[in-house]
């Protein structure tokens, strides 16, 4: 269903629309992690290893299409806006064309090099075999993952972020229960999650492809899948820059990866483990991210540019509320949330310890997050780009280096590298903001006609 977020309570739109779209990114999360648990609890450190490992990889390369995306969902929440039915309907089907080709493109080539991505990733020699089992199989479904970010980028631009939620709902379901008949009862190991999470993935599109069709939610035709070159400019345009945005924070997080597997297999556990709770606990930030960008996107199309500010104030309240409740809590349960996913001591110990700092992100990130939200909303994606290079080549990836090299006994000095690198992201988007308000560069109607 289209809805039209930019009337009523901003505060209300901005939790109405984000609450389905956090619960969403909660279950997709929430059977990656469960992959993890449930390969941790019938199989040593090797096969956790090789899913956590492997697991990194493909969200990389999913988040990196999943930005591409966010053009589109910009792009349709503006045409819903100004009301340009044809423009609305010419970009999902172009949305859908561009990615068939991608999809097919990125799988071919990632099969070609999965031998040097799991060498690059200096992973441990025993957890080998594993990793590349688990990355041939993710790779051989990569259509069916990005077909369905990209049904959800649709509907989210079109203002429906309930959709989605029930889509990756279905696909929660059958990851957990392939994974226990995969790992538990076959005993198949990495290759079990991996069998588990592509299966799943293709069942979640095939109930979306019946829904759109069954409801008529959106109504294409032929001729709105002929390729055009502004509507393929503009989706890029917006989408390319977050798309490289997020592919440089997935490699700075596998840099730290490569880092931490360079010292050992319980340490790579430990750290693959982590990023998972890490990624679980940045749901809030990267929702609001999301929502702030759809719902902004269409306060664009109807030039309502206070009412746009006022969501990125609302959505940013949010967002930092939570990471500090994230920050707080885990300072005093770090053991018990590790021990959720392995019984190793050694593991749980080390994992504690990087938990404890890398947790502090949540807060920092939380602004930046929001501000990228909102510049991408208006076409200025570049701007997140921008500020995430500068903190990952100036503190993310040389801290973590010289963390590892100073404090060799313990992991909490790497964990805080990756606040001190969004601390930095804030300040540049905070000033970033201050000085184009200042410049009237947040009134579409003036930055368009350049």
């Amino acid at each position: 269903m289209q809805k039209d977020l930019t009337k009523g309570s901003a505060l209300k739109n901005i939790i109405t629309f984000s609450l389905p779209f956090l619960l969403a990114n909660f279950l997709q999360t929430f059977y990656g992690m469960a992959d993890l648990f449930i390969v941790g609890q019938y199989n040593g450190a090797a096969s956790l290893s090789g899913v956590s490992i492997g697991s990194q990889v493909m969200h990389m390369i999913t988040v990196m299409l999943v930005g591409i995306a966010m053009g589109s969902t910009v792009m349709i929440g503006r045409y819903v806006g100004e009301r340009k039915e044809e423009e609305k309907r010419m970009t999902v089907g172009n949305t859908i064309i561009i990615f068939m080709i991608l999809s097919l493109i990125v799988t071919l080539i990632l099969l070609f090099f999965i031998n040097p991505i799991v060498s690059i990733m200096s992973t441990p020699v025993e957890a080998i075999q594993e990793t590349t089992l688990y990355l041939k199989i993710c790779f051989i479904g990569i259509p069916f993952i990005t077909a369905y970010n990209i049904i959800s980028s649709i509907f989210r631009g079109l203002g429906d972020s309930k959709s989605p939620m029930y889509f990756v709902a279905v696909a929660c379901f059958f990851n957990i229960v392939l994974d226990f008949i995969f790992i538990g009862y076959f005993n198949m190991h990495a290759v079990g999650a991996a069998f588990g999470t592509v299966i799943s993935q293709l069942i979640s599109v095939i109930v979306a492809l019946f829904a759109i069709i069954k409801r008529k939610l959106i109504v294409i035709h032929r001729h709105h899948f002929k390729l055009h070159k502004k509507i393929i400019k503009d989706i890029f345009k917006i989408g390319f820059p977050i798309s490289m945005q997020d592919g440089l924070i997935q490699i700075s997080f596998i840099i730290i990866t490569i880092i931490a597997n360079s010292r050992g297999v319980d340490i790579a556990a430990a750290v693959g483990v982590v990023e998972k709770i890490i990624s679980f606990l940045f749901l809030v930030p990267s929702s609001m991210l999301s929502a702030i960008s759809a719902i902004c996107a269409q306060c664009v199309g109807t030039k309502q540019h206070q009412r746009a500010r006022q969501t990125l104030r609302y959505g940013m309240i949010i967002a930092l509320g939570f990471g500090i409740f994230f920050a707080i809590t885990c300072q005093f349960i770090s053991k018990e949330i590790l021990s959720l996913f392995t019984s190793e001591a050694i593991v749980i110990m080390y994992g504690s310890q990087y938990l404890k700092g890398y947790v502090l992100d949540c807060m920092f990130a939380s602004i930046h997050f929001c501000f990228s939200g909102f510049f991408t909303a208006y076409g200025y994606s570049m701007i997140s780009f921008i500020h995430n290079v500068i903190s990952i080549v100036l503190i993310r990836v040389p801290g973590a280096y010289i963390t590892s090299k100073l404090f060799p006994d313990t992991l909490l000095p790497m964990g805080l590298t990756p606040a001190l690198g969004s601390i930095l992201s804030a300040l540049i988007c905070i000033t970033v903001f201050i000085v184009m308000k200042k410049k009237n560069k947040f009134d579409f109607q003036k930055t368009s006609s350049k």
